[in-house]
């Protein structure tokens, strides 16, 4: 045998066992077995075997194979991927033929062959093989939908220039990274074009934001579980770590992390490998990391709410991302940027901004960065109705007593405020949630200015 693996073996003959134990061990990485079927669901989630040897009958005399079959049935249950081998002392095609049709891998005799066993079991470690790896790769493909290619990053500036060049420098590298800079500034497609022009281009690219998810939950969604690890776990699951592993992973806000949970991912990148809730087994992991934070974790480490051993692993590399305001004419070319791309979206024929739109934009210090902006300019393409973007349609929530308008238009705020509902309310259809996003308010704070305007 060439491969090895790990193998479970169910029988009611502990004679049966030693023997084959015996027999296994020098061509088996692990062994484990048992004469009790009720055993192999916590061998299926602690041990995970590769391939399992099954008896068809646990009871003196019997010969019908039942039990066999309703093990098969459980295992199946358990990991539809599961390679399973029949052994059984009455051996006849009708229950071979049947024990494949219900997901059998396949079917020996006792007493064995020594030499065709070992065979058939090293077919069964190959295909176990396989359909692990099919699995991990079909994973990796959900990863990696939605991956459009090279992301594009818009700016001539001296500090985009300064980016773009560091960008450069890390191509064909594999150090883990850490991005640094405001919400809304891009972080997460730096981090797209870092792996665009690494090693690992062609393989998955999983990103987790960790300000989003419940510390509780924190372990099973980047770790993975086992089937029954906890009460709605139906079915195992693979964590982000491990759907990235030969690829990268991309951790962004990892500043959120509470220090029980820096110490599980230290550990992770340590050992470079994860063990799953549930199992007992480590799997092994191969990933790139690259983090991404808006927060100081220098002065987090100083103050004592990050961890120094973690920083130095993921920091090999620091990239600072400035905000918009000190990028000075990137704000028009982002603008003009978005207005073609939402043109299209929205089917508007808008030529472009005026004078003093432009001015409008470059005067606005922007807290909420590109993100904003992009925001900003969808919400004028929806709701105007000129040809040229004017100051009047942007309207900024932040700023409002900022709102500067052309010449000879309305100036009172109310009758602004109340033509901007509006318009966002047609564009919406009615849809609240549509409309308060278009506005860059709350819903509650949209029902709010409705209720105050009597509309």
């Amino acid at each position: 045998m060439e491969e090895k693996g790990k193998i479970l073996i169910i029988d009611d003959n502990e004679d049966v066992l030693f023997a084959l134990n015996l027999l296994l061990e020098p061509y088996m990485e692990k062994i484990k077995v048992t004469t009790q079927p009720s055993r192999i669901e916590h061998f299926m989630t602690t041990f995970r075997p590769d391939v399992i040897l099954l008896d068809m009958n646990f009871r003196r005399d019997a010969i019908s194979g039942q039990e066999g079959f309703d093990c098969l049935a459980q295992i199946l249950q358990t990991d539809p991927q599961a390679v399973v081998v029949f052994m059984t002392a009455y051996a006849d095609t009708d229950k071979a033929v049947r024990a494949i049709k219900e997901g059998a891998t396949d079917f020996v005799s006792k007493p064995w062959e020594k030499e065709k066993l070992l065979a058939t079991l090293s077919s069964a470690l190959k295909l176990s093989r396989s359909r692990r790896e099919v699995g991990k790769l079909q994973a990796q493909m959900l990863a990696l939908k939605g991956d459009d290619g090279l992301p594009e990053l818009i700016g001539n500036s001296p500090a985009m220039q300064k980016v773009k060049e560091t960008v450069g420098k890390l191509s064909n590298t594999d150090a883990n990274i850490l991005i640094l800079g405001e919400n809304g500034t891009g972080k997460d497609l730096i981090a797209r074009m870092l792996k665009y022009f690494s090693p690992r281009q062609d393989a998955a690219f999983v990103a987790i934001d960790l300000g989003s998810i419940p510390e509780q939950l924190f372990e099973s969604e980047l770790f993975g579980y086992e089937k029954g690890a906890f009460t709605d776990a139906r079915k195992a699951k693979p964590g982000r770590m491990e759907i990235a592993s030969g690829g990268t992973l991309f951790l962004d806000e990892i500043g959120n992390l509470s220090l029980p949970m820096q110490a599980k991912l230290l550990t992770a990148i340590e050992k470079r490998q994860i063990v799953r809730l549930g199992a007992i087994e480590p799997t092994p992991i191969d990933v790139r990391l690259i983090c991404a934070t808006n927060a100081d974790l220098h002065q987090r480490v100083a103050e004592g709410g990050f961890r120094q051993d973690l920083l130095y692993r993921i920091n090999t590399i620091e990239l600072r991302i400035p905000p918009l305001r000190e990028r000075g004419e990137d704000i028009l070319l982002l603008a003009e940027h978005f207005l073609t791309g939402y043109n299209r979206k929205y089917h508007k024929e808008i030529k472009g901004l005026t004078r003093e739109a432009k001015n409008k934009l470059l005067k606005y210090s922007w807290p909420g960065n590109v993100r904003e902006l992009q925001h900003t300019l969808e919400r004028a393409v929806i709701l105007s109705e000129n040809l040229l973007l004017r100051p009047s349609d942007f309207f900024f929530p932040s700023a409002a007593s900022e709102v500067h308008e052309e010449a000879g238009e309305e100036l009172n705020l109310e009758k602004l405020e109340r033509k901007a509902v509006e318009k966002a309310l047609r564009a919406s259809n009615g849809n609240m949630s549509r409309a308060a996003e278009l506005l860059g308010i709350t819903r509650f704070a949209l029902y709010r200015k409705i209720e105050k305007l009597g509309l």
